[in-house]
């Protein structure tokens, strides 16, 4: 089980996330397919259902065609 602390910062990375996702108009599966990672992980990570991994970070970064520290560029308020 996450803990509470975790579990916000969780949730604020999958926000952030699907805020780059949906600015770029990619669907879950667009996202999937361009990262070669399973949908319903995306689903998971954007959720804040999960802790993804570096090797996860790297892949949908790429996908995004960002940097991968712009992904944890966000506000986190816990």
């Amino acid at each position: 089980m996450i803990n509470n602390k975790n579990e916000f910062y969780l949730k604020a990375f999958g926000k952030h996330l699907r805020k780059l996702r949906e600015d770029r108009l990619l669907s879950q599966e667009n996202l999937a397919n361009d990262s070669d990672i399973p949908i319903n992980q995306i689903g998971r990570i954007e959720r804040g259902e999960i802790n993804t991994t570096v090797n996860t970070i790297y892949s949908i970064s790429k996908a995004l065609r960002i940097e991968p520290k712009e992904l944890f560029d966000f506000k986190f308020k816990g």
